[in-house]
Protein backbone atom coordinates (compact mmCIF):
# COMPACT_ATOMS: atom_id res chain seq x y z
CA UNK A 1 0.00 0.00 0.00
CA UNK A 2 1.32 3.41 -1.01
CA UNK A 3 0.47 6.62 0.80
CA UNK A 4 0.76 10.03 -0.82
CA UNK A 5 0.60 13.28 1.11
CA UNK A 6 0.50 16.67 -0.57
CA UNK A 7 1.51 19.94 1.05
CA UNK A 8 2.31 23.51 0.14
CA UNK A 9 -1.04 24.82 -0.98
CA UNK A 10 -2.41 28.15 0.13
CA UNK A 11 -3.80 31.54 -0.84
CA UNK A 12 -1.66 33.69 -3.11
CA UNK A 13 -2.12 36.73 -5.32
CA UNK A 14 -2.08 36.43 -9.07
CA UNK A 15 1.43 36.52 -10.47
CA UNK A 16 2.97 34.95 -7.40
CA UNK A 17 4.43 31.48 -6.90
CA UNK A 18 3.86 28.38 -4.81
CA UNK A 19 5.70 25.09 -4.51
CA UNK A 20 3.62 22.00 -3.93
CA UNK A 21 5.15 18.83 -2.56
CA UNK A 22 4.09 15.20 -2.55
CA UNK A 23 5.65 12.72 -0.16
CA UNK A 24 5.30 9.03 -0.94
CA UNK A 25 5.64 6.17 1.49
CA UNK A 26 4.72 2.54 1.73
CA UNK A 27 6.05 -0.87 0.91
CA UNK A 28 7.11 -1.42 -2.67
CA UNK A 29 6.92 2.17 -3.84
CA UNK A 30 8.29 2.04 -7.38
CA UNK A 31 5.96 3.76 -9.82
CA UNK A 32 6.45 4.13 -13.55
CA UNK A 33 5.47 7.78 -13.24
CA UNK A 34 3.93 10.32 -10.93
CA UNK A 35 1.62 13.12 -11.82
CA UNK A 36 -0.22 16.20 -10.64
CA UNK A 37 -3.89 16.75 -11.34
CA UNK A 38 -6.24 19.48 -10.20
CA UNK A 39 -9.96 19.74 -9.73
CA UNK A 40 -12.52 22.45 -9.11
CA UNK A 41 -16.02 21.71 -7.82
CA UNK A 42 -18.35 20.49 -10.53
CA UNK A 43 -15.60 19.73 -13.02
CA UNK A 44 -13.57 16.67 -13.92
CA UNK A 45 -10.08 16.17 -12.60
CA UNK A 46 -7.65 17.91 -14.94
CA UNK A 47 -4.13 16.80 -15.81
CA UNK A 48 -1.37 19.26 -14.87
CA UNK A 49 2.00 17.54 -15.22
CA UNK A 50 3.72 14.18 -14.98
CA UNK A 51 7.24 12.85 -14.60
CA UNK A 52 8.69 9.45 -15.42
CA UNK A 53 10.03 8.31 -12.08
CA UNK A 54 13.24 6.63 -13.21
CA UNK A 55 14.24 8.74 -16.20
CA UNK A 56 12.85 12.12 -15.21
CA UNK A 57 11.12 12.86 -18.51
CA UNK A 58 8.35 15.39 -17.99
CA UNK A 59 5.11 16.33 -19.70
CA UNK A 60 2.78 19.26 -19.08
CA UNK A 61 -0.70 20.42 -19.87
CA UNK A 62 -0.66 23.27 -22.35
CA UNK A 63 -2.35 25.54 -19.82
CA UNK A 64 0.62 25.37 -17.44
CA UNK A 65 3.56 24.75 -19.75
CA UNK A 66 6.22 27.37 -19.18
CA UNK A 67 4.75 28.38 -15.82
CA UNK A 68 4.92 25.13 -13.82
CA UNK A 69 7.89 22.82 -13.27
CA UNK A 70 7.59 19.25 -12.04
CA UNK A 71 10.51 17.46 -10.42
CA UNK A 72 11.21 14.51 -8.19
CA UNK A 73 13.77 13.51 -5.60
CA UNK A 74 14.49 9.88 -6.36
CA UNK A 75 16.24 9.26 -3.04
CA UNK A 76 13.57 10.86 -0.85
CA UNK A 77 10.52 9.59 -2.75
CA UNK A 78 9.16 13.10 -3.09
CA UNK A 79 7.78 15.04 -6.01
CA UNK A 80 7.35 18.79 -6.34
CA UNK A 81 5.42 21.18 -8.51
CA UNK A 82 6.84 24.68 -8.73
CA UNK A 83 4.18 27.08 -9.90
CA UNK A 84 5.00 30.53 -11.24
CA UNK A 85 2.93 33.42 -12.56
CA UNK A 86 -0.18 31.97 -11.01
CA UNK A 87 -3.55 32.96 -12.43
CA UNK A 88 -7.00 32.92 -10.81
CA UNK A 89 -7.93 30.04 -13.14
CA UNK A 90 -5.21 27.94 -11.46
CA UNK A 91 -7.40 27.87 -8.35
CA UNK A 92 -8.19 24.22 -7.58
CA UNK A 93 -7.44 21.31 -5.31
CA UNK A 94 -4.17 19.78 -6.49
CA UNK A 95 -3.65 16.03 -6.23
CA UNK A 96 -0.58 13.90 -6.72
CA UNK A 97 -0.87 10.34 -8.00
CA UNK A 98 1.17 7.35 -9.08
CA UNK A 99 1.04 5.51 -12.40
CA UNK A 100 2.10 1.93 -11.68
CA UNK A 101 3.01 0.75 -15.18
CA UNK A 102 4.11 2.20 -18.53
CA UNK A 103 1.26 3.89 -20.33
CA UNK A 104 1.07 6.04 -23.41
CA UNK A 105 -1.29 8.62 -21.98
CA UNK A 106 -0.01 10.02 -18.70
CA UNK A 107 -2.60 12.76 -18.92
CA UNK A 108 -5.45 10.36 -18.17
CA UNK A 109 -6.49 10.01 -14.53
CA UNK A 110 -7.60 6.42 -15.17
CA UNK A 111 -3.95 5.41 -15.61
CA UNK A 112 -3.12 6.31 -12.00
CA UNK A 113 -3.79 4.10 -9.02
CA UNK A 114 -2.83 5.81 -5.76
CA UNK A 115 -3.91 9.37 -5.00
CA UNK A 116 -3.22 11.83 -2.24
CA UNK A 117 -5.89 13.74 -0.36
CA UNK A 118 -5.22 17.00 -2.20
CA UNK A 119 -4.04 20.47 -1.27
CA UNK A 120 -6.00 23.63 -1.99
CA UNK A 121 -4.47 26.38 -4.11
CA UNK A 122 -6.39 29.64 -4.28
CA UNK A 123 -5.19 32.47 -6.51
CA UNK A 124 -6.78 35.85 -5.94
CA UNK A 125 -6.99 38.49 -8.65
Amino acid sequence: QVQLVESGGGLVQAGKSLTLSCAASGYGFSPYAMGWFRQVPGKEREFVAAIIWAGGTTTYASSVKGRFTISRDFAKNTMSLETYSLKPEDTAVYFCATAPRPVYRLNLAENYDYWGQGTQVTVSS
